[in-house]
């Protein structure tokens, strides 16, 4: 069998299995954040989480399909390698970008509803800068 076939179907396997994982981790552990964002409506935060996780399936196995193909070929082991490598680090790379930007936007809307329900005073709700340094005056 074609050495690049097989990187193909060692890519997909370990791809898809890589999907899976995650997002039944995300699944199962963000639900409860969920809960918190959405103020207790457990209802509600099963079909957000339910819907995330379609989501993320959705991009996910549609980015690792884009992501097949092998222009270059792969006629030995050590080229096999090393295109897995590149390819998987790129879905490793993928997959903790969504679950970054899911967790920046859900931890948005968890402090715009603290804000609005009183829980937290609107400045605390927004990081500050720190104020620039200042030479102490001369002679001090």
């Amino acid at each position: 069998m074609d050495l690049t076939v097989i990187t193909y179907a060692v890519y997909l396997l370990i791809s898809i299995g890589l999907t899976v994982w995650v997002a039944r981790t995300l699944s199962r552990n963000g639900r409860v954040f969920l809960s918190d964002v959405l103020h207790g409506n457990d209802k509600l935060a099963d079909a957000v989480n339910h819907l995330l996780v379609v989501g993320f399936y959705l991009v996910n196995l549609g980015f690792v399909a884009l992501y097949l193909r092998e222009d270059d070929g792969v006629f030995d082991v050590r080229q096999m390698l090393e295109a897995l490598s590149v390819k998987l680090g790129v879905v490793l790379l993928v997959l903790g970008v969504m679950h970054l930007g899911n967790f920046y936007v859900l931890n948005k809307i968890r402090r715009r509803g603290a804000v609005e329900s009183g829980t937290i005073p609107p400045a605390a709700a927004r990081p500050q800068a720190p104020r620039p340094w200042t030479a102490p005056p001369a002679g001090a």
